[in-house]
């Protein structure tokens, strides 16, 4: 069973590796740069208060972390471990997104991901998410998701 709880300062060795794994895929796409996912400080993310782990038993099985914008809900990272992808994880991890958006009176879940995580790109829209526009920051090309909550 799936448990979906707020991090703590004790998780942050098992985000940073959980998440360094899950976009290990994407290093070789990016000619060997690290995504920025992979070089942030969770220990300092999750002291913050914005970080949610999803635990399959004793495990983190995923991650999310969420940010509020002066208008919408930004889902800023959401990281499933490689073992537990496709087991609706990372669906539960977006639903608590929705949720947390709700809650603080926003309408809209936004996120972004870069062009050459092309899972993601039919990942979202099966959410539905839907591409808002595209960008590029420092080399890196963004595709940029939103979805309106209903109210």
């Amino acid at each position: 069973m799936t448990l979906i709880r707020h991090a703590t300062p004790d998780d942050a060795d098992a985000v940073t590796t959980l998440v360094r794994t899950a976009f290990a895929i994407y290093v070789p796409r990016l000619g060997g740069v690290e995504p920025w996912p992979m070089r942030l400080d969770y220990a300092g993310i999750i002291a913050e208060g914005q970080t949610w782990v999803a635990e399959e038993g004793s495990e983190v099985a995923g991650v999310v972390v969420l940010e509020d914008e002066a208008d919408h809900l930004l889902l800023d990272v959401l990281a499933v471990s490689p073992g537990h992808q496709g087991s609706g994880v990372g669906r539960r991890l977006m639903a608590l997104a929705e949720e947390q958006a709700g809650d603080r009176g926003f309408d809209e879940v936004r996120l972004f991901t870069n062009a050459v995580m092309t899972e993601n790109l039919t990942y979202y829209p099966r959410r539905g998410y839907v591409e808002t526009h595209r960008d590029e920051i420092q080399g890196f090309h963004r595709v940029h998701f939103s979805k309106a909550l209903a109210g």
